[in-house]
């Protein structure tokens, strides 16, 4: 630890001083705590706790340690605050190179340096590479603490992993073919060349040589072999040519020195050999300066410079160039005499005053320097007197020289005349007014600095030289005499100096494009610029950089807030139901009925977000809606314009069955003065339809009848029989109880019936003993007919059944069958029924007499149910009658007259609402060529609210249109050239001095002048053409001053035209000028024509159809309408038929793309072709309802619908289908049957047959029998028969009985009555009993059976539990007219008894059970939503602009998503159609020429290439076909991207022996570091070489080195290398290494796995059948297996045992047998006498291991035995019994196939 910092330590005590940091203690920090401090900075300190402490560690009084070596509790620090992080950073090193972590260690240097020494890697070497990081000040780097930087950020990682690649061989390809050898004759040398296909990396061996010699000898020279040739030097600079003026002064004074020191001729050489490197650089820099002061600059030396080289005697250059004119060195044998000292000048010599040597004019460079030459000067001054004397020898020399002066005073007075033109020019721009000439002068000055020559162009004509070299064929130089054979080149040329690009400063920074603040709003822009104050000249000069430049600005402080936009949107549409059913069933398409779910959608636009909106569309009324502005200004997602809805579905008016009719009774009981009444029966409401009981049927049906009353009495019941005269027996009398009931069947007090007619009581008769006894009579049945009249008559029966016979005489007869059964009338009432009918209740009209604010508390928030006023709506009331029609109001009751009026509420008017015009569209920035188009630009408004309730409507122009106000012209720039100035020649003195020339023709240079214009001619600053235009035009070019003796003629003409292709010819034509007319060898016509002919063209053009049919397109605007014709958002037309188009492509003869037009073709073929229309999955009509599947209780009931035609072409798809039962759906829902429903109805028991007949007695044994039916219980009892299993087979009554006939005087009972009910909960203590009554009393001495039974009440036998049971939720259930959207699911309840049956719910009623459920649930059925697609867009640009690939495309987009069973979007949202085919022009080069010297056999010379028009069809598979260069003349002139067009290039041609290097070979395919096929993620390199040449055996030694470069580049591709080998040829093979794209390489496979090529074995294998395995040891041949000794040595080869397989033609049928040869050097083969294929089974390979087939032999044996067992032992177990089957019989619920959809 360092918290002890010093010890204080007493030899006696023990103690020693410690310092201990209280935050050590608790683990936080460092030693110190933390930085305290007022302020931020090196001005904080820190502490920290000391104490004195025992050596053994305790703690003790400060006092035992010595007070002078306690250590420090505090220091200065630096106190880190936020602030300081824009201060301090942390500086990361560079990672050092990696390590391999093997290599941390002595012992793991060993080891990586022995694995690499093996050449063992795979993958790489996993490494560690480390930098350095430090804490440092941002603004100067200085050094801080880190803690300062660890405050803000931790500190970055100081090592991290990394991988050292396995080394990389360099790999090169194979040897190209020998070329020939570089000699005819003597001794020459052939190469031939490799190329390097990938460098070495992470230190893999380098290159091998590239190339390979070897000697040849073509045969023997005849002659004397050229050992010398003339080689060229490069150019020199270009340099300006020295002023007239420059070039006399300095002679004159050299003259005058010359005489002076009394040797005029060699005093001419001397300033350059003294002083030439310094007269050189004054050269250089005057004409520096004058060149930057617009004058003409003095030439630079050309001793330095590389012009003409100084012509001094002691200086020589090398030879070749413009000789040193000097004593001992003449230049070219002829030429001008040199000018020595053993030539002085002689006075009248011609010639001598024109001729300016190389070292004069370096004399008049030197003039140029600031500092005057003083000595100069003096010897001037000293020798006025000899100026005068040479002055009257130059005389003499001008009378030579007269034709030259007589041609300069020509020139002269020509000049004389310019100038006089200008100075009239001029007085007359006097005269004009003071506007005019300032523009003259500002066009002038414009034009000034536009044309070359004037401020910003500083083109200088000058001039260029280069050597002339003898070489020898060994490369040394030798003299240039040695060459004199051979003519020298030329060694000057026309130039132009180049001048780099210069601009000036920066201007100011443009005002901020933001103008207004934002907080997250994107920042603005702000530009800058610069002009060109020095444009690009020459070759190699420097171009202009960039001359604007932006940058992101906010704005100003103070800015207002930017204008803020926000997404709005209208009213939503109605909410529109789609009509999915419209293709199963045509005649319900009819939309308006339906209801449920639905869509709805709105348009949504942007607005300027600026004050108070509108909260609701309710606000709008009377406002101005925002003003719609461009949607790209709102930023964010804009709202949805669809949306799901509901649309209530109308409830069905439901009534009940009609009820009995009542009594006649008076239309008004309260008024009883009317004779006429009505008999009335009602029915009632169940279900409340929507709007009121208006839209339900009649309720009430009446009948006229006679003698009405209101009250009546009602028979409640008869009391028992009494016999008359207070007897047991005989006739009688039953009392009748009655109530007294008004027509509704209420009771009321019996007062009112006073005047209706008592019910008289009723005869009867109770049997005697010895009567017959009769059951008492059944109820009265239905009434057959519900009235009376002609043909049809109400009846009503009743029967009853003799019990008991007579006793013969003595008693009363049974009555005949006929008196069994009783017949009365009912519904006697005439068949005329009557019904008030309704109509429709009619418009709401506003009532005037009720005041408008009655109506306030109906008036909404908002929305359309607000209501505003009361109106009164009418409808139409008659009386019906049934069956017949209208008739008098006074048949039916008044009564009961429905309303004919009634008040209503007038909802609010509601105007339409419209938002303002937007502003109008911009004019589009797209341009015609010709500017002559006009375009479009619209406004429009959008529909926010629609009307309602007669509110005003909606205009019905929502859009306008108009004309743009000028035709859209292209802004753009061009260049423009002016005239080509005169052709400037290299000056006179550079090229007096060859032979040949004349001073005023040959090669030079001329100039022109570019400007900048608009596309519409104005003028325009350079700067905008630089910017925006094409490259800068040429702005020099060579030329040639014909001489006299040339010919001149004017260019050729164009040709004339032809009157048809194919007829006639055509012609051009062309001059002679000037004195050319004159000359006889001018007018050779074979030489110099001046006329040419060609035949016309014949062209011939074919068309044919190219490349694929287009998409099939419909028409355009074809949209989809609904039923009503209304629009249909989204749905565009999808299907029908359309047009498909192919292109049509045109050539000519030569089979060259030409334009469409020359073949009278539009572009395309045009098809008519059938989109298929989607058809949906069409289902049945839904089946009927099945019966509910229980008879009581709740149960099911099922519909189903048919699987019709399945989906196709995208249709909606079918819900699912159960396919097990024919495709079918099914809808099942829940249902309750009332256990009343159906009733089990009994006829009278039959008469008795009695099987034991007593004939005396009438009595014994026998049976009754009697009809059971199931009948359907209404409201007036059971009506029809239905099937017995509907009703309860438990409460079924018995249909026959077996019991005893009473006899005469025995007593008559009764029928049993119903059991009582057993007291719950059931007990086996508690019982029930049923009684009967005595009918007929017994005789004397005889008594009644007991009239009461008595049972126990046992458990699910007699006695039953009872409890609620509840159903499961039902599907959800729609409107019957709904789709989907709310619904109501359901469930049910039933009465369970315990043993399981469903009772009725009036049993679990009266048990008071308590119900807690909710039988009814609202649900949502998913609606199929259709899929909805945008518009489709406007067809795109060309994807090409030429060729026969291009295409037009146009998209949509998804606007609707599909949801649940909708119809699905079609796969096709791009449509394409070929463009119009267009051949591509572009330019080309041709090959390079071959490199050649002009005038010399090698050195620096140029190589050529051109440009041509090509046309093809864009494919780049053909490379296309030249045509004429006017095809291309819209082009821009550049060859695959690359301006401006180089068609000339530097080259070398190698000299006879000298060695060279090839050119630059392409660069190599991309390709990536990889192991095993994948990216280490190390990059890509590709890689070119430059191999050696050589021509002479003798210069190998001279030769250069070979060179190779690579390069990074991106998409690379993995190649690997493996090695492959041949086969072998006696002992030896050929192997090699190959690239996995099958290329032959050398180099890039591994050496450790490289397969051998040589196999022979030591000592060789002499045995018979022996030979030389792979792995170099003796084995045997095949058929033959080895016997070896015990050292392990082959000793021989013996044959193996065949097996022997009989083929078709052996005639032998034996077993396979497995014979030995005797012979063992013969294979069994080869036996004679032995026919068929042999088999050679041998088990050991050649390694003596086992061969793999003997595993496969033996693993298949292993499994058939496994077979073997497995089936013996499945054969011999005993079967088990079979177990039988418990087949359950209950009925199984029914699998529910549907989830739900109420469309189908």
């Amino acid at each position: 630890m360092d918290a002890v910092r010093g010890l204080c330590v007493r030899n006696v005590n023990g103690y020693h001083a410690m310092s201990y940091d209280t935050y050590r203690v608790h683990g936080d920090k460092g030693p110190w705590g933390r930085c305290m401090g007022s302020e931020c900075g090196p001005g904080g300190s820190q502490s920290r706790a000391v104490w004195c402490a025992h050596s053994e560690g305790w703690t003790t009084l400060h006092t035992n340690c010595e007070h002078t070596s306690r250590p420090h509790n505090q220091q200065g620090c630096f106190r880190v605050c936020d602030w300081h992080k824009d201060m301090y950073d942390w500086q990361l090193g560079a990672w050092n190179r990696c390590l391999p972590v093997a290599m941390r260690g002595s012992a793991g240097m060993q080891r990586y340096a022995a694995a690499a020494a093996a050449g063992v890697c795979t993958r790489g070497e996993e490494g560690l590479q480390t930098r350095e990081v430090a804490c440092v000040q941002k603004a100067d780097a200085g050094p801080a603490e880190d803690a300062i930087c660890e405050y803000f950020e931790p500190k970055p990682r100081l090592e991290q992993a990394c991988l050292i690649p396995c080394p990389r061989d360099c790999v090169v390809s194979e040897f190209s073919a020998w070329t020939s050898c570089s000699k005819t004759c003597g001794t020459g040398l052939q190469n031939r060349i490799r190329w390097v296909l990938a460098p070495p990396l992470f230190g893999g061996a380098t290159c091998p040589n590239l190339t390979e010699f070897h000697t040849c000898q073509p045969g023997l020279c005849e002659g004397e072999e050229s050992l010398h040739s003339i080689k060229l030097g490069p150019w020199g600079p270009c340099g300006v040519p020295v002023p007239r003026q420059a070039r006399q002064a300095p002679r004159e004074v050299s003259r005058e020195v010359d005489f002076e020191r009394g040797t005029p001729g060699r005093g001419r050489d001397k300033p350059s050999r003294d002083k030439p490197s310094r007269d050189s650089d004054t050269a250089g820099r005057g004409g520096d300066k004058m060149a930057r002061d617009g004058e003409a600059p003095a030439l630079d030396s050309p001793a330095s410079e590389g012009g003409p080289a100084d012509k001094t005697r002691d200086n020589p250059v090398r030879e070749g160039g413009p000789a040193d004119k000097t004593r001992d060195n003449p230049v070219r044998e002829g030429g001008p005499a040199d000018k020595t000292t053993d030539n002085p000048i002689r006075e009248g010599e011609p010639g001598d005053r024109g001729r300016d040597s190389p070292a004069r004019e370096g004399k008049k460079a030197a003039k140029g320097n600031d500092k005057p030459n003083r000595e100069v000067d003096k010897l001037a001054r000293a020798n006025r007197k000899l100026r005068k004397l040479i002055r009257k020898q130059e005389r003499a020399s001008r009378q030579v020289d007269r034709p030259k002066r007589q041609k300069k005073a020509k020139n002269k007075e020509k000049r004389e005349k310019i100038r006089e033109k200008a100075r009239e020019r001029q007085r007359s721009e006097k005269v004009k007014d003071p506007e005019t000439r300032e523009l003259l002068k500002k066009k002038r000055t414009k034009n000034r600095q536009n044309r070359p020559g004037g401020k910003g162009w500083d083109i200088q004509m000058g001039y260029r030289t280069r050597e002339v070299m003898c070489v020898h064929k060994s490369g040394d130089t030798e003299a240039l005499s040695l060459c004199s054979q051979e003519g020298l080149p030329v060694t000057y040329q026309a130039c132009v100096v180049t001048r780099d690009c210069e601009v000036g400063g920066w201007s100011e920074w443009s005002p901020c494009s933001t103008r207004c603040y934002e907080p997250n709003g994107p920042r603005g822009q702000r530009a800058r610029g610069r002009r060109v104050t020095q444009f690009t000249v020459g070759p190699g000069g420097a171009a202009c950089p960039e001359l604007e430049e932006t940058e992101a600005c906010s704005p100003e402080d103070g800015a207002p807030p930017c204008t803020v936009y926000s997404w709005k949107a209208t009213e939503w549409t109605e909410c529109r139901v789609d009509t999915l059913l419209s293709q199963q069933d045509r005649r319900r398409a009819n939309q308006t009925g339906l209801c449920g779910g639905g869509i709805q959608g709105r348009e949504v636009y942007c607005v300027q977000a600026g004050g108070d909106t509108p909260s609701n569309l309710s606000a709008l009324r009377g406002r101005e809606a925002l003003r719609p502005v461009d949607s790209e200004l709102c930023l964010g997602i804009p709202p949805n314009t669809t949306q799901l809805c509901q649309i209530a579905c109308p409830v069905e008016c439901e009534v009940s069955a009609w009820g009995a009719w009542g009594p006649c009774t008076f239309e008004n009981c309260q008024d009883q003065t009317a004779k006429k009444g009505f008999k009335l029966r009602k029915r009632r409401i169940t279900n409340e339809p929507t709007g009121g009981t208006g839209n339900c049927p009649h309720l009430v049906e009446a009948i006229p009848c006679e003698e009405p009353s209101c009250y009546d009495w009602l028979l409640v019941k008869l009391e028992a029989c009494l016999p008359d005269n207070d007897k047991e027996c005989g006739p009688g009398t039953q009392i009748p109880q009655v109530q007294c009931v008004n027509s509704d069947g209420d009771f009321v007090e019996r007062q009112l019936c006073r005047d209706a007619i008592l019910p008289m009581p009723a005869i009867c008769e109770v049997p005697c003993p010895k009567d017959c006894a009769l059951s008492p009579w059944t109820s009265w049945s239905l009434c057959s007919n519900t009235c009376s009249g002609k043909n049809t008559e109400g009846r009503q029966m009743r029967a009853r059944s003799i019990l008991a016979y007579n006793a013969g005489e003595g008693g009363i007869q049974c009555p005949n069958a006929s008196s069994l059964q009783e017949v009365r009338g009912c519904n006697e009432h005439p068949c005329t029924v009557y019904h008030w009918q309704t109509g429709p209740w009619g418009q709401c009209i506003e009532d005037a007499s009720i005041p408008t604010g009655a109506a306030n508390g109906s008036r909404g928030r908002g929305g359309e149910d607000s209501a505003c006023s009361v109106g009164m709506q009418t409808r139409k009331v008659i009386c019906v009658r049934v069956n017949v029609g209208q008739v008098p109001p006074k048949k039916c009751p008044e009564s009961l007259r429905p309303d004919t009026v009634r008040p209503c509420l007038l909802p609010c008017r509601r105007d339409c609402v419209v938002t303002p015009y937007s502003d109008w569209s911009p004019c589009p920035s797209t341009c015609q060529a010709g500017g002559k188009t006009k375009k479009k630009q619209s406004r429009r408004r959008l529909i926010v609210q629609l009307p309602a309730n007669g509110g005003q409507d909606c205009p019905d122009l929502l859009s306008q249109e108009r004309d743009c106000e000028g035709p859209s012209v292209c802004q753009g720039y061009r260049w423009k050239t002016h005239k080509w100035r005169r052709c400037q020649l290299v000056p006179w003195s550079v090229r007096q001095d060859s032979p040949g020339v004349q001073e005023t023709c040959g090669a030079g240079l001329q100039a022109r002048a570019v400007s900048c214009r608009k596309q519409d001619g104005g003028q325009a600053d350079i700067e905008e053409c630089l910017k925006l235009a094409s490259p800068m035009p040429e702005l020099t070019q060579p030329c040639q001053n014909p001489c006299q003796e040339d010919c001149q003629l004017t260019a050729w003409s164009k040709f004339s035209a032809c009157t048809a292709d194919c007829v006639g010819v055509r012609t051009r034509k062309r001059l002679l000028v000037g004195k050319s007319k004159k000359r006889e060898q001018c007018k050779i016509n074979q030489l110099y024509p001046l006329t040419e002919t060609q035949y016309c063209p014949c062209n011939k053009y074919n068309a044919q159809p190219v490349g694929n049919w287009s998409d099939c397109i419909l028409p355009e605007g074809g949209r989809a309408e609904g039923p009503l014709g209304l629009k249909v958002q989204g749905d565009v037309k999808e299907c029908g038929q359309g047009y498909r188009y192919q292109a049509m492509v045109c050539y000519d003869q030569d089979n060259r793309l030409v334009e469409t037009t020359r073949c009278n073709s539009h572009g395309y073929i045009e098809e008519a072709c059938i989109i298929a229309c989607p058809s949906d999955c069409k289902l049945s009509e839904w089946s009927n309802w099945s019966r509910c599947s229980k008879s009581c209780g709740s149960g099911v009931k099922v519909r189903s619908k048919w699987l019709r035609e399945k989906p196709y072409n995208g249709g909606r798809p079918c819900p699912k289908l159960d396919h097990v039962n024919q495709a079918q759906v099914y809808e099942v829902v829940p249902c309750l049957s009332d256990c009343g429903q159906y009733v089990w109805q009994a006829e009278p028991w039959s008469v008795w047959k009695v099987s034991n007949v007593d004939l005396k007695e009438n009595c014994g044994e026998g049976v009754q029998t009697r009809k059971v039916r199931c009948m359907l219980n209404t409201i007036d009892g059971p009506s029809d028969q239905v099937e017995d299993y509907l009703c309860d087979p438990e409460e079924m009554s018995l249909g026959a009985r077996d019991s005893r006939l009473p006899c005469p005087e025995d007593c008559v009972l009764s029928d049993w009555g119903r059991w009582s009910a057993c007291q719950l909960p059931c007990s086996g203590n508690r019982t029930r009993e049923r009684s009967a009554y005595p009918l007929r009393q017994p005789g004397q001495n005889k008594a009644c059976p007991e009239t009461t039974e008595t049972e126990a009440c046992r458990y699910n036998s007699n006695c039953f539990h009872y409890s609620y049971n509840i159903t499961d939720w039902s599907t959800c259930q729609l409107s019957e007219r709904a789709v989907c959207g709310a619904g109501l699911k359901t469930r049910m309840l039933d009465c369970v008894r315990s043993d399981g049956k469903s009772v009725d719910l009036k049993l679990c009623k009266e048990l008071g059970l308590e119900r807690k459920w909710q039988m009814n649930s609202s649900c949502v059925v998913e609606c199929p939503v259709n899929c909805q697609l945008s518009d489709w867009s406007l067809w795109s640009g060309c994807s090409h602009s030429c060729g026969l690939a291009g295409k037009l495309l146009r998209r949509r987009t998804v606007v609707q998503a599909p949801q649940g069973d909708g119809r699905p979007c079609p796969t096709q949202v791009e449509q394409w159609k070929p463009c119009p085919v267009k051949p591509c022009y572009r330019w080309r080069y041709s090959p390079w020429s071959q490199c050649a010297s002009e005038g010399a056999r090698c050195g620096d010379g140029l190589r050529y290439r051109n440009v041509t028009c090509f046309v093809s069809d864009g494919s780049g598979r053909e490379p296309g076909s030249p045509v004429d260069e006017g095809l291309c003349g819209e082009l821009e002139l550049g060859v695959d991207g690359e301006r401006p067009v180089v068609l000339e290039e530097s080259c070398a041609v190698p000299c006879p022996g000298e060695c060279y290097l090839t050119d630059w070979t392409a660069w190599s395919p991309c390709q990536l570091n990889c192991i095993g096929g994948s990216d280490l993620g190390l990059g890509a390199v590709q890689v070119r070489s430059r191999a050696v040449v050589a021509q002479e055996p003798e210069n190998l030694l001279a030769c250069p080195e070979q060179e190779w470069e690579a390069r990074p580049c991106t998409e690379g591709r993995c190649l690997e290398y493996r090695w492959m080998a041949g086969s072998w040829r006696s002992a030896s093979r050929q192997v090699w290494c190959q690239r996995s794209d099958g290329l032959n390489v050398t180099g890039g496979c591994p050496p450790t796995t490289r397969p051998i090529s040589d196999r022979s074995c030591d000592p060789p294998c002499r045995k018979p059948r022996s030979i030389c395995t792979e792995a170099g040891q003796c084995g045997c041949e095949d058929g033959y297996t080895e016997v070896m000794t015990s050292d392990g040595v082959l000793d021989q080869c013996t044959v193996i045992p065949v097996l022997e397989i009989p083929t078709a033609g052996d005639s032998k049928t034996d077993v396979k047998t497995i014979r030995a040869p005797l012979d063992p050097t013969l294979s069994a083969g080869h036996a004679p006498g032995r026919a068929g294929r042999t088999w050679f089974l041998q088990p050991f390979g050649q390694d003596g291991k086992l061969k793999t087939w003997v595993y496969g032999v033996a693993a298949g044996v292993f499994v058939l035995l496994v077979f073997i067992v497995s089936m013996t032992y499945l054969a011999c177990k005993k079967p088990k019994k079979p177990q039988r089957r418990q087949m359950n019989n209950r009925l199984k619920p029914l699998t529910l196939a549907y989830d739900g959809d109420a469309d189908m």
